[in-house]
């Protein structure tokens, strides 16, 4: 498989090689961003997570990617696509995802690597429509969904315990390739 690179005006999407995991794991296993993702993780969740990005990558060409700031090539966090596989939840619908260190907020990085996510959904994936999922107290989610152009699709929530225990509520997000064109 081709080595996927895909560079935005500051950042550049990414492969994940093997020194990006031990920086991965200190810069965004946190508990400010990790709030909303189940809480800090454990060596053998961390590793479970390694394998479900890696597993996307190997069955379907697309994954969370790497996200690194040009400029200095700073490691950021990920951004990327999967199929949605949240049990309980829309299975095999394209996702867009992203997961980013804290000092890395309110810059637009997510935006960016959001919009180029989704860029390459619909125009190298073949996408009809992608979703975005989170928990409905994750106000900051959300908002970057509203302003990628996304809309709420009350009809695929879900309930799981993996990310909220006390709420369990998932909320969905939806963009089709219209919406994305036309926006």
């Amino acid at each position: 498989m081709t080595e996927f690179r895909h560079d935005t005006a500051r950042l550049t999407l990414r492969d994940w090689r093997e020194e990006d995991w031990p920086v991965f794991r200190d810069v965004t296993n946190t508990p400010a961003v990790m709030r909303w993702l189940g809480g800090v993780q454990d060596e053998a969740g961390f590793a479970a997570g390694r394998a479900r990005i890696e597993a996307y990558r190997a069955a379907h060409g697309h994954t969370f990617w790497v996200v690194e700031r040009r400029a200095d090539g700073a490691f950021l966090g990920f951004c990327g696509l999967k199929r949605s596989n949240q049990p309980g939840g829309p299975q095999g619908m394209m996702e867009v995802g992203w997961r980013l260190r804290e000092d890395a907020w309110g810059q637009g990085y997510a935006k960016e690597a959001a919009s180029a996510a989704l860029a390459l959904a619909f125009d190298r994936f073949g996408a009809d429509e992608v979703i975005a999922l989170t928990v409905e107290g994750n106000a900051g989610s959300w908002g970057l969904m509203l302003r990628l152009g996304m809309v709420r699709r009350a009809d695929l929530d879900f309930d799981s315990p993996d990310f909220g225990p006390e709420n369990p509520r998932i909320i969905a997000y939806a963009i089709s390739r219209e919406g994305w064109t036309a926006a």
